[in-house]
């Protein structure tokens, strides 16, 4: 025997306690309403919903003028659809949903009336500015889509939609504007979009890993970002946004090595100030990866390169110390990445305190046991105090990865190993492309056209053209 609709519903919704079926009669017709008060709008429910169906069960009746109403929507004020899958509806039910079925029916209506628990719009915590919006992300993704509304009121703003993940089902969006971006990479990240197949995605991280290219590359191939301003301009640099259900940060891609090292308040500053925090910032980024290496293979094999009056200071300095300086480096590289990630983990109001005191007490203490030297302390401060200058996370992570790697060769093999490591790896950058676009671009191919804002930031007014990184209208002139 076929079941019915309702029957098939409850099967779906079984070992749902929470599930609400409300039974009703309308028109001489019984009908059940179903859904789950704790993710549902009460007030919604109560007012476009419950309010209608008792208004509707105590007139005439009249089932076909009814039926004739719901076909055509307007039975009731708030939008809603028709789904001929219980099985669909049973989906909609557990993401906040009301459905209404019909004993007589093989079909139910759907009304969206989600209402989940958020917290409100705060300040952005990782990507700080002093002038400039403050606002920033949160984890509702239809909070995250107006505060992009907000930035970009044009109807060339375009957002495309994907249900991801078996049992999280969770929302994603492609953000981008009409005639800016490269068709081929819209096309390949639906493709990949299309064709996921995963439990779920907790985190915009999940997503990142699944249809990233270079599923080995150690540099980041996405930016992320958790500010609504920095999606807003790279949407209008051609760029293509990627905003998921439930995180607080979106996605940005094509990304180059150069965008990485840029901050929005290069924007906000004048261009003479932010051109000298981005020189400053590129300076320090190459500092905390290459200074312990550098360090250790001059002082191990080049000490002819360092003048003679501070060479008798290092060499004072390390009289006493038992271990190598590549070793030594080791210690106070693995130190201080245990005291950083501690500050991470304990409890806010302490945590900065602790890695701070932490790092001061105990590089004093492996100062007077003589077991590391006072110079090593302090190129490990300025390393580790330079990789905090890095923008965004993912870049920095990468660097402070490297560092390791051109520690242990400029340990063993002195300048020669670093600098043949540099080779490998700018060859490998220069090799290496986020959804099409070289990674180095416009250094590696060489655009120098584009080069308006990389190193230096020239005055807005002189950037007329969109980079070529992005777009592929080169002749695209920005609206002054």
């Amino acid at each position: 025997m076929e079941r019915s609709v309702l029957q098939i519903l409850k099967d779906e919704l079984s070992g749902s306690s929470d599930a609400v079926f409300q039974s009703l009669s309308m028109h001489g017709h019984s009908c059940v309403l179903v859904y789950i008060p704790t993710i549902t709008s009460q007030l919604s429910l109560q007012k476009y919903i419950a309010e209608p169906l008792k208004e509707e069960a105590n007139a005439e009746p009249d089932w076909h003028g009814y039926l004739k109403r719901l076909e055509g929507g307007s039975a009731f004020a708030l939008p809603y659809a028709k789904v001929p899958r219980p099985e669909e509806a049973a989906d909609l039910v557990v993401s906040g949903f009301a459905v209404l079925c019909f004993e007589d029916l093989p079909y139910v209506y759907a009304f969206e009336l989600s209402q989940y628990q958020k917290r409100t719009v705060s300040e952005s915590q990782n990507e700080l500015v002093v002038i400039g919006p403050q606002e920033a992300f949160i984890e509702d993704i239809k909070t995250n889509l107006s505060l992009l509304r907000h930035k970009i009121k044009h109807p060339d703003l375009k957002t495309k939609h994907f249900l991801i993940g078996k049992y999280t089902k969770t929302d994603v969006y492609l953000v981008y504007i009409e005639g800016l971006y490269k068709p081929e990479v819209l096309s390949e990240i639906e493709d990949k979009l299309d064709r996921l197949s995963i439990d779920g995605i907790l985190g915009i991280s999940y997503l990142a890993e699944q249809i990233k290219k270079e599923q080995h590359s150690l540099f980041p191939l996405f930016q992320y970002t958790e500010r609504p301003d920095s999606v807003a301009a790279s949407l209008m640099e051609g760029r293509i946004g990627i905003l998921q259900d439930g995180t607080p940060s979106a996605l940005l891609t094509p990304v180059t090595f150069f965008s990485l090292l840029q901050s929005s308040e290069d924007y906000y500053q004048s261009y003479y100030a932010g051109s000298w925090i981005r020189l400053v910032r590129l300076f320090f980024s190459m500092i905390s990866m290459l200074l312990p290496a550098l360090y250790v293979s001059i002082t191990t094999f080049h000490s002819q390169l360092i003048p003679s009056d501070l060479l008798i200071t290092i060499a004072a300095a390390r009289e006493n110390i038992p271990f190598s300086a590549l070793t030594e480096a080791l210690i106070m590289e693995l130190t201080f990445e245990a005291l950083r990630e501690a500050g991470t983990r304990i409890p806010k109001p302490v945590g900065q305190t602790v890695s701070i005191i932490g790092g001061i007490v105990i590089g004093q203490a492996a100062v007077q046991a003589g077991i590391v030297s006072a110079p090593m302390v302090i190129v490990v401060s300025i390393t580790g105090i330079a990789s905090y200058i890095i923008p965004h996370m993912e870049l920095g992570l990468t660097f402070r990865l490297l560092r390791f790697v051109l520690l242990i060769l400029g340990g063993i093999m002195g300048l020669l190993g670093i600098i043949f490591a540099e080779f490998i790896l700018f060859a490998y950058l220069a090799n290496l492309k986020s959804f099409g676009t070289p990674y180095m671009q416009p250094v590696a191919p060489l655009v120098i056209k584009d080069w308006k804002d990389i190193f230096l930031r020239v005055p807005n007014p002189q950037m007329k053209k969109r980079s070529t990184s992005y777009t592929d209208r080169k002749n695209d002139r920005r609206q002054k």
